[in-house]
């Protein structure tokens, strides 16, 4: 499985820049036990395969990307609004450190899977709260990146305002057409913006 990992890692790099600590996040974790056994056999491939409950775990390319414009460190708190399998929030865990994640599941179905998922897998330390995203997480707050793992039309101002200024929040941003938009939080609390390019996710329910 691990040779597996690095030719997935390998292949991505290919069609995203990402950092060397980003790449060896995703080598150290078992992509293969996030997803439905079903999809087992094609859980290093490069795109998003169903999870079930209407949802996908998204490409490795997209997580390599997502995991390095948010530009997270060892110690950073970290808010993930959409959890679905785990297998997101899992890679943030290596960067950041597993106590430092707190990520929100609408669907109790899938947080609980994940919960299932993050502990078998040695991540069991991630907080997962089964919620509606969109008003964030209050009791951590403030944090240092906040990202979004399913499209929104704008960045909830629920997450935007539990961002620190001088933060990062980081999404998929638009309907029809979305774009992998960062922010950095300015003090008065508006958003130094940059484009990452387009993508393609699930909306935000």
């Amino acid at each position: 499985m691990a040779r597996r990992r690095d030719r997935m890692v390998r292949r991505l790099r290919d069609r995203v820049e990402v950092s060397d600590r980003v790449a060896a996040a995703l080598r150290r974790v078992p992509r293969g036990e996030f997803v439905p056994d079903a999809r087992a056999d094609r859980a290093h491939a490069d795109r998003p395969l169903p999870i079930g409950e209407g949802q996908t775990i998204s490409a490795p390319h997209v997580v390599a990307l997502m995991a390095d414009r948010l530009d997270a460190t060892t110690g950073d708190r970290v808010l993930e609004v959409g959890t679905g399998c785990g297998y997101h929030a899992a890679v943030t865990a290596e960067l950041v450190g597993a106590d430092g994640v707190y990520t929100v599941e609408r669907n109790p179905t899938l947080a609980d899977r994940a919960r299932e998922h993050l502990a078998e897998t040695g991540y069991g330390a991630v907080s997962v709260r089964t919620a509606d995203g969109r008003v964030g997480w209050t009791e951590h707050a403030p944090y240092d990146r906040a990202y979004l793992t399913c499209a929104a039309e704008a960045f909830p101002p629920g997450v935007r305002e539990q961002v620190r200024p001088g933060g990062i929040v980081l999404g998929p941003i638009g309907d029809r057409r979305q774009r992998l938009v960062g922010g950095r939080v300015r003090s008065d609390g508006s958003l130094d913006r940059t484009n990452h390019g387009p993508v393609r996710f699930v909306r935000l329910r």
